[in-house]
């Protein structure tokens, strides 16, 4: 099974990739390669924020129950 890469490591790469891209210097196939594997990094990178948001969202009973957070206004 393939090694999970992190999110900080998947933003590094995102962030690398958009510099190569905005540097004009890879020529157009490359520039389609590394589009691709941006999109896909966003994707993941979405999803994951996704998932955290849900949990950070949930909170535990006394009970130890997860029940969804509602501030009080």
């Amino acid at each position: 099974m393939a090694k999970e890469i992190k999110f900080e490591d998947k933003i590094k790469e995102l962030e690398s990739i958009i510099n190569e891209l905005e540097s004009g210097e890879i020529d157009l196939d490359a520039s389609i390669e590394k589009y691709t594997r941006a999109m896909k990094l966003v994707s993941e990178c979405d999803e994951k924020l996704k998932n955290v948001e849900e949990q950070v969202n949930k909170i535990v009973n006394e009970n130890g129950e997860l029940e969804d957070f509602q501030a009080e206004e």
